[in-house]
């Protein structure tokens, strides 16, 4: 194994994913502690993975081993190969968020709020996903099978955190086998609502598609191209009521580029008319900004 040289640059913006980082980690630890542990259900990923080999330990050979120190070990042997293929901040910033989120769960000591299974199910996977969320949109991850996610998202070019509920199933049979099938069943429902959740907060793999039309197509165009590294494909057009000639352009870009890029062409052309359409796949040549 090599370990490559570091090429990571800070900005202002690197103080605010740490400090979003931080309270992500706390929210996940008390989540874990207060939901997770009290109801025995099993999360997606190494979570569940960690809690099978904890809980196991304890029962079968009278050996206590915390989770955090489990979930903790399991992440950083996956960062061990996986560095290098992703950006070095991104992997800094999760074994920031990994190592909080242990630490979290060892020392801190919070109150069962509620003994309804369905509940804790429900609430529980809503704390997780958006602890989870929370840590994606600063430019962190959770580790473990959350590489795996990315990596398949960047090369697909479209979500696939939803495929992550089949690789959990093997974790959910085997909860089910040892600690009963109540405990299996609902934790499908956490890891669903969990999944979801995380779904919905990143944007980073989905991808929208806009119609603008302007009458200010190379101040527009230029503004764009300052902005992000998509390209731009323009048609001539009439307007059928006073027929009078415009120009569409059409432009395709992730999601979390979007807000921005809207925008910027709203102060270059205030009167410019846009039209956002929702896309499922990208096919062919298109740019997708790696993580730092």
């Amino acid at each position: 194994m090599v370990i490559k040289k570091l090429n990571i640059t800070f900005t202002k913006k690197d103080i605010q994913y740490l400090l979003v980082i931080a309270l992500s980690a706390l929210i996940y630890a008390f989540g874990m502690e207060s939901f997770v542990k009290s109801g025995n259900l099993f999360p997606g990923g190494f979570a569940g993975i960690s809690r099978l080999i904890s809980l196991s330990a304890a029962r079968y050979i009278g050996i206590d081993i915390p989770f955090g120190v489990i979930y903790w070990l399991l992440n950083f042997t996956v960062v061990l190969f996986i560095w290098g293929r992703i950006g070095h901040k991104f992997v800094l910033y999760s074994i920031l968020w990994f190592s909080l989120s242990s630490l979290f769960t060892i020392i801190i000591n919070v109150p069962i709020v509620t003994n309804d299974m369905l509940l804790i199910a429900v609430f529980g996977g809503l704390l997780n996903g958006l602890a989870i969320g929370l840590a994606l949109r600063s430019n962190a991850s959770s580790g473990g099978t959350d590489f795996i996610a990315i990596d398949l998202s960047a090369r697909l070019k479209r979500p696939t955190w939803n495929y992550m509920l089949g690789v959990n199933a093997i974790v959910l049979v085997i909860a089910g086998l040892l600690f009963g099938w109540d405990k299996a069943l609902y934790s499908i429902i956490f890891q669903y609502v969990s999944t979801q959740v995380v779904n919905t907060m990143h944007q980073r793999y989905k991808v929208t598609r806009l119609q603008v039309t302007t009458d200010h197509a190379d101040e527009v165009c230029e503004a764009v191209f300052k902005t992000c590294r998509h390209g731009i494909t323009r048609f001539p057009v009439e307007g059928a009521y006073k027929h009078q000639p415009h120009t569409m352009l059409q432009i395709t870009i992730n999601n979390y580029q979007l807000n921005e890029v809207i925008e910027i062409i709203r102060k270059t052309d205030s009167h410019a008319f846009i039209s956002l359409t929702a896309v499922e796949r990208v096919i062919g040549n298109y740019y997708q900004k790696p993580l730092d």
